[in-house]
């Protein structure tokens, strides 16, 4: 317990506001009044000063104590609200999945992301990591063709020269900021379609792919989309956290091939893959992969229009891009 006297402490206070051992007195005599909010938030002012300065060697241990407090009282709080929650029967099975997340960043267990495309954003959409696959009816038959679309997979992985790096430097442009993927094969492409137009040769190779793919919204720009591919993520790879161009799209993955230890993030959310399981998600919010088996990994990737757009929408958006190729705007090279 801190021995200074309260007005001592409001007077350090009054002449320095961000007063560290005056905020740390402070909680502590909130806290021994029985005040646990109030002590919290000048433990957790201490903290944040502390944070931002150059804090005397003598007060770090009292820094210490002052975020293990923060700690405990939150942890507290925490317990007691999710009974109280748990009582009017809103326990963790009832609740629903966003509720949960809600939770977990209040407490601060995860942070909240939302989209930041590089280049086009579209305002109003939602801020969704992973979708849920009910508003994709077609992902079904997707699935149901995996075996065939693994089979095409195969007997293109045997060729390795078909493969290309996914992320590939262009000496007329600026680096794309993907820390050590550029020109690097750990991180690899097999195109069926890019930039809107079937790749020649390659898209003949898989046309048993291509046909499960038939009821999928893809976006159709001339030069720009769809994009369709197989993507190769080598053993022990890691691809840097990043964030998409566009967000009036979304990215679908139909894993083919996933040994154990290949994760992928979006936001706040880690998944592994599962082989013929797809999953729909915001590239436009942060994400990033790992590879940490001894094994290749190898998903099925392709865009979709964003099912909250509507057709108007659509073909204004499809129009923009098409007129802002055709005037030269200025065309941002980008990739699924």
């Amino acid at each position: 317990m801190n021995r200074t006297s309260p007005e001592a402490i409001d007077a350090a206070l009054a002449r320095n506001p961000r007063d560290v051992a005056a905020l740390i007195g402070k909680a502590d005599h909130l806290a021994a009044g029985g005040d646990v909010r109030g002590a919290s938030a000048f433990y957790l002012q201490a903290v944040r000063v502390a944070s931002s300065v150059a804090v005397a060697p003598e007060l770090r241990p009292e820094v210490a104590r002052a975020q293990a407090a923060c700690d405990h009282i939150a942890s507290r709080i925490e317990s007691e609200l999710r009974q109280d929650l748990a009582q009017h029967g809103l326990d963790e099975g009832a609740a629903s999945q966003r509720f949960r997340e809600s939770l977990d960043i209040l407490f601060g267990h995860r942070r909240p992301y939302v989209q930041q495309p590089q280049y086009y954003f579209f305002p109003g959409l939602p801020q969704i990591q992973f979708y849920d696959r009910a508003s994709f009816p077609w992902l079904d038959a997707v699935e149901a063709a995996t075996p065939a679309i693994r089979a095409e997979m195969l007997a293109v992985m045997r060729d390795p020269a078909a493969l290309q790096p996914y992320v590939r430097s262009d000496p007329s442009r600026p680096p794309s900021g993907q820390a050590g993927m550029a020109d690097n094969p750990d991180w690899s492409a097999f195109y069926l379609w890019k930039d809107g137009t079937p790749v020649p040769g390659n898209a003949q190779r898989c046309p048993r792919t291509l046909e499960a793919l038939a009821g999928v919204p893809f976006p159709r720009v001339r030069g720009r989309m769809p994009s369709i591919l197989f993507s190769v993520l080598r053993p022990g790879a890691h691809i840097p956290a990043h964030n998409g161009f566009i967000n009036t799209r979304l990215i679908c993955h139909l894993p083919l091939a996933v040994p154990p230890g290949c994760l992928f993030r979006v936001g706040n959310d880690t998944r592994e893959w599962v082989e013929g399981k797809a999953w729909v998600f915001d590239d436009t919010i942060e994400h990033e992969a790992w590879n940490r088996s001894a094994e290749t990994r190898v998903v099925l990737l392709f865009e979709l229009w964003r099912p909250e757009l509507t057709e108007k929408e659509k073909a204004m958006v499809t129009a923009m891009f098409e007129a802002i190729d055709a005037h030269g705007i200025g065309r941002a090279a980008w990739s699924v």
